[in-house]
């Protein structure tokens, strides 16, 4: 009971932290937000006057209201069955700019 074998959460019932399978509707909604706040940092940038080539290659990504569901919240992997995976199964995908997918997928 006590010691080095003691029962412990992680010991017990597996991991503590599960990612789930799927997106919950209030992880959409902060995928849609996070999306539009970048488009509106983006548009601010260019409104500026500012030019430079991150800038250019940003105005290049389609906008969170021109993506198609799919690209919102799954991304390209030539790994799973369909070749597709939920957004949130990609490290640090908060920090990442994943609007594109290669053609045909």
């Amino acid at each position: 009971m006590f010691g080095a074998f003691r029962a412990t959460q992680p010991s017990l019932s597996g991991l503590l932290w599960k990612v789930p399978w799927k997106l919950s509707t209030t992880r959409k909604a902060n995928v849609r937000t996070r999306l539009k706040r970048v488009d509106t940092v983006i548009e601010a940038v260019r409104a500026s006057g500012v030019e430079c080539a991150a800038l250019t290659k940003a105005l290049q990504l389609p906008k969170e209201h021109e993506m198609a569901p799919r690209d919102k919240y799954t991304v390209f992997t030539r790994h799973a069955r369909g070749y597709r995976k939920g957004i949130h199964k990609v490290p640090k995908w908060t920090r990442l700019t994943l609007r594109q997918s290669p053609t045909g997928f």
